[in-house]
């Protein structure tokens, strides 16, 4: 396919703050599955792949993945860049898109509104996050499978190995950097303090009201608003957002 998207969402059992949560179900669906389910309602991807690891409990997320129709690979656990890399190296993708697997209502029509945007302003990288004005657990990154390759060459901090795209966001135009054109998907109002993702315990009670009052089905801001109406940011708007990157930017030093 020419100028093909694919799109790689990483998963693990691995969590210090809520081990195995990916495979935690609510109403007997675990939370991959509903994040993966979401996925598939893309338009403008051609292929979703999950990138596990090759740790012995991750076999399980490898399994369940091809099981419900999804591509799936292995890769090392804390060098995420490589395992990415390496999850994409052979599918002659022109266009990658990154998302997590512990952000369960993700929003398809999301995504593909951010493709749409950064492809058609052919830029190096895009995301909704250079400025942090979406939910927490909707962000969305978006850019050449050239780029990304650049950075499996070149990324040497220990944060650039474990989160993928600190080393494209490091050397972007946006951020003074020369390597990369950057563009940021805008938002009219500033929803940075909503969490939608899972990274504790807190965290999934949110996500499990939210989707037994509302269902699986809803977009972002659907979710966003029921958060705002019913004060439900008080359960999880204390959590650090991207606490896992400042924890690794700190051990680069």
């Amino acid at each position: 396919m020419v100028n093909s998207t694919i799109l790689v969402t990483q998963a693990r059992s691995g969590s210090t703050r809520l081990p195995g949560k990916v495979l935690k179900e609510i109403n007997s669906k675990s939370l991959l599955q509903i994040h993966l389910d979401r996925l598939k309602k893309c338009k403008s991807v051609a292929e979703i792949i999950v990138a596990t690891t090759t740790n012995s409990e991750d076999q399980i997320i490898f399994e369940k993945a091809i099981e419900w129709g999804f591509s799936a690979t292995k890769g090392s656990e804390w060098d995420v860049l490589d395992r990415f890399y390496h999850a994409v190296k052979d599918k002659n993708a022109y266009w990658v898109v990154r998302v997590t697997s512990d952000c369960p209502l993700i929003d398809p029509v999301l995504v593909d509104n951010i493709i749409d945007f950064v492809q058609s302003n052919n830029k190096d990288y895009g995301s909704n996050t250079l400025i942090e004005n979406y939910p927490d657990g909707q962000d969305i990154e978006v850019f050449k499978f050239s780029v990304l390759e650049e950075a499996w060459k070149n990324a040497k901090l220990h944060s650039e190995r474990e989160h993928v795209t600190p080393y494209i966001r490091n050397n972007i135009d946006i951020n003074g950097g020369n390597l990369f054109s950057a563009i940021n998907y805008p938002c009219d109002f500033d929803f940075s303090k909503i969490r939608m993702t899972v990274d504790e315990i807190r965290d999934f009670e949110l996500i499990k009201i939210l989707i037994n009052d509302l269902g699986i089905d809803k977009t972002w801001l659907e979710y966003t608003n029921y958060i705002i109406k019913n004060n439900l940011t008080e359960i999880n708007d204390s959590i650090i957002r991207n606490e896992g990157l400042l924890k690794s930017q700190k051990n680069d030093n």
